[in-house]
């Protein structure tokens, strides 16, 4: 099981999970694939943090409309590097596994 993991924004607790929508919304805000995230580079893990916030707000049905920008100014470094370490624990390296592809998963 998971840990869950939250962010909270003024006085507000958003879920926030990786989910395909977010990473469709990483390309759609970047034009690059999540697996193209520079680990180095802030603007892509705020990005990417944004992008899994809205996805799973609303997956679950809760109202998320902040821009990127002023999500941006409501997290703190800290905050993303909390994330991103939550991550790491959940994957064990931080990485989005590449998965089997359908002629993989036949043979």
């Amino acid at each position: 099981m998971s840990k869950k993991v939250e962010i909270t924004i003024n006085g507000v607790a958003y879920p926030c999970r990786q989910t395909m929508g977010a990473m469709l919304r990483f390309k759609q805000e970047t034009g690059k694939e999540v697996t193209e995230i520079d680990p180095g580079s802030f603007s892509d893990l705020c990005t990417y943090l944004w992008c899994c916030v809205k996805s799973a707000s609303k997956a679950d049905g809760l109202e998320f409309n902040l821009s990127l920008m002023d999500f941006a100014d409501n997290v703190t470094p800290e905050d993303a590097t909390e994330w991103a370490e939550a991550n790491k624990e959940q994957s064990g390296d931080g990485t989005i596994e590449n998965s089997e592809t359908p002629e993989e998963k036949k043979t």
